[in-house]
C-alpha cells in the first residue's frame, strides 16, 4: 500500500561535515561592534547559522567532488569547456556559451557591450549587482514588478511576475529604440524570491517581439523557478521540471546565470545567446576582465563541478525537498506573528522590518537594525533588503527612506538540516518578545555603489 509521508527528508546523506561556532551573546556583541553593525564584515567563525547568501555556500555532492578530479586546467580548449558548453547548451537552446566566475562578471560583460547614457533597461525587478551594473554604463534600470507583488502579506502563486502593461506604456513614452534589453529575473530575488509564471514569460516575450526588444533571463534560480510553475501554473503539472526549464530558456534571446546558486557551486557562472554580433563583444570583455573564452576566469575543476550540478539541481527530489523546507521556516514565522512575504520564496524567508519593528524611524534602517539584532541573539546573520541596499540619497548624502524594508534569509542549498531551522525559529520567538529594545542606526560611512557590502553603521543617537 503506496502512502505519503507527512516528514519531508533530506534526499542526501551527509558524507563530510564541518564545525559551526558556538559563540557567546557578550562575544557576538564585541563582534557586531568590530563589524560597525555590518553583519558582511562579521568574521565567518563567529557566525553559527549564515543566512547572509544562498549564494556559492551550498554544500557539493560526491559526484561534484568526484568531477573536480578530471578538471582539464589547460589555458585553451580544455576538455572541461566542451562539457560545460554541452551541458549549457542541452538545457537553454543558446549556441553561443560564454564562461565567467560569477554573476556579477556576466552581467559587467552584458551591459557595457549593449547599455550606455540614454538607454533604459527594463526588468520585473533588477538585483543589487544588476542595478549597479546597469547604472554603472549610464543607463538607467527601471522595474516593472506585477500589481500587488508589493502587498507582502497577501498570497499570490507568481508574485515574480513583470506588469506587461506598464512595460508596454513606458516603452511607448521612452522610445523602443532606447530600450535595447528586457531582462526577467526568475526566480525574482528583489521581491522574496518569488516565481515567474511561463503565461508572464510568454506575454513579456510576445511585448519584446513586438518593439524588436531582446530578452534575456536573469538565471541563478532557474530550476525553483521551473519546479513552482510545475506546482502552480496548469498545464504544467504533470511536465519534467528539466523540460519547464527548457522552455523557459527558450522564450529568451539569452540568459545569465550566477552558477553559485542553482547549480550549487561554490564559483562559476555563464552568459549565453545566439546573437554572434553581441557575442562577439561580449568575448572580447571576456579575454580583458576575466581569461580566455574557453576557461572565463575560472578553473577546469569549477567547469566540470557546474556541468554536474546543472544536472542534479533538476533533480525533482531535491527541488521538493528545497521548496518545503524553505516553506517549514516561512510558516512558522507566520504561526509565530512574524511578518514576512508570504507564500515563502524559494531560496529564502523575506521578513518585513517596517512592520515588525514600527517603533524605528523609516530613516534609522529598520531592516539593518533587525539583522544585527538576530546576530547579536542567535548568531544568525542576514542580510538587509533595504534603504542601505538600495542606496539612493538626497542631495546632501542622506539616505532616503526605501519602499522596501526587508530582512532575508538566504539558505544555503544542502547545509542546513531541520533541527538548525528549529533553532532560527525559536530565536525569532525570543526576539519578538523582546523586540521594543531593538535599536536603529545611522551610518558612519558609506560607499556611493553598492554601500550595503562596506557601510559603517553605529547604534542610533
Amino acid at each position: 500500500m503506496e502512502w505519503k509521508p507527512k516528514t519531508i527528508i533530506e534526499p542526501f546523506k551527509i558524507k563530510a561535515v564541518e564545525p559551526i561556532a558556538m559563540t557567546s551573546r557578550a562575544e557576538r556583541e564585541a563582534a557586531l561592534k568590530k563589524a560597525f553593525y555590518n553583519p558582511f564584515s562579521l568574521p565567518a567563525e563567529k557566525v553559527t547559522i549564515d543566512f547572509l547568501t544562498d549564494s556559492g555556500t551550498g554544500a557539493m555532492s560526491a559526484a561534484q567532488w568526484g568531477a573536480l578530479m578530471n578538471g582539464d586546467e589547460s589555458y585553451a580548449g580544455a576538455r572541461s569547456y566542451y562539457r560545460f558548453e554541452k551541458t549549457v547548451k542541452d538545457l537553454t537552446g543558446f549556441e553561443e556559451i560564454i564562461p565567467a566566475h560569477q554573476g556579477r562578471a556576466a552581467e559587467k560583460i552584458l551591459f557595457q557591450s549593449i547599455a550606455r547614457k540614454g538607454i533604459y533597461i527594463i526588468s520585473n525587478s533588477h538585483f543589487d549587482t544588476t542595478r549597479a551594473n546597469v547604472e554603472y554604463t549610464g543607463a538607467e534600470a527601471v522595474d516593472f514588478p506585477a500589481e500587488g507583488a508589493l502587498d507582502w502579506g497577501k498570497p499570490a502563486p507568481f508574485k515574480g511576475n513583470a506588469n506587461v502593461q506598464a512595460m508596454e506604456s513606458f516603452i511607448k513614452d521612452k522610445g523602443a529604440e532606447n530600450i535595447p534589453l528586457c531582462v526577467m529575473t526568475v526566480t525574482n530575488n528583489s521581491l522574496g524570491g518569488q516565481p515567474v509564471s511561463m503565461q508572464n514569460l510568454k506575454e513579456v516575450r510576445a511585448l519584446c517581439s513586438k518593439y524588436g526588444i531582446k530578452l534575456f533571463l536573469d538565471t541563478a534560480r532557474f530550476a525553483e523557478n521551473a519546479y513552482f510553475i510545475k506546482m502552480r501554473e496548469k498545464g504544467y503539472e504533470n511536465k519534467p521540471v528539466r523540460e519547464i526549464a527548457k522552455e523557459m530558456y527558450r522564450l529568451a534571446d539569452g540568459a545569465w546565470q550566477s552558477s553559485k546558486k542553482d547549480a550549487i557551486v561554490n564559483i562559476g557562472g555563464w552568459l549565453a545567446m545566439n546573437d554572434k554580433e553581441l557575442s562577439a563583444k561580449c568575448r572580447q570583455l571576456l579575454i580583458l576582465m576575466e581569461g580566455f573564452n574557453t576557461y572565463g576566469g575560472l578553473a577546469g575543476r569549477d567547469l566540470e563541478a557546474m556541468a554536474v550540478g546543472l544536472d542534479e539541481v533538476l533533480d525533482e527530489n531535491y527541488l521538493h525537498y528545497r521548496i518545503a523546507s524553505t516553506e517549514y521556516l516561512g510558516n512558522a514565522m507566520l504561526k509565530a506573528g512574524i511578518p514576512i512575504i508570504n507564500p515563502p520564496g524559494g531560496h529564502g524567508v523575506y521578513i518585513d522590518a517596517k512592520k515588525y519593528l514600527p517603533h524605528i524611524k523609516p530613516d534609522q534602517f529598520p531592516a539593518q537594525a533587525l539583522t544585527c539584532a538576530l546576530y547579536l541573539e542567535g548568531g544568525i546573520r542576514a542580510v538587509e533588503i533595504g534603504m542601505l541596499m538600495f542606496g539612493k540619497r538626497d542631495s546632501s548624502g542622506k539616505f532616503l527612506p526605501a519602499d522596501m524594508e526587508l530582512v532575508r534569509l538566504a539558505i544555503p542549498r544542502r547545509v542546513y538540516t531541520k533541527s538548525h531551522i528549529d533553532y532560527v525559529i525559536e530565536v525569532f520567538e525570543h526576539l519578538t518578545a523582546h523586540k521594543e529594545e531593538i535599536q536603529g542606526l545611522e551610518i558612519v560611512e558609506a560607499a556611493k555603489i553598492l554601500p550595503h557590502f562596506t557601510a559603517k553603521l553605529k547604534p542610533a543617537k
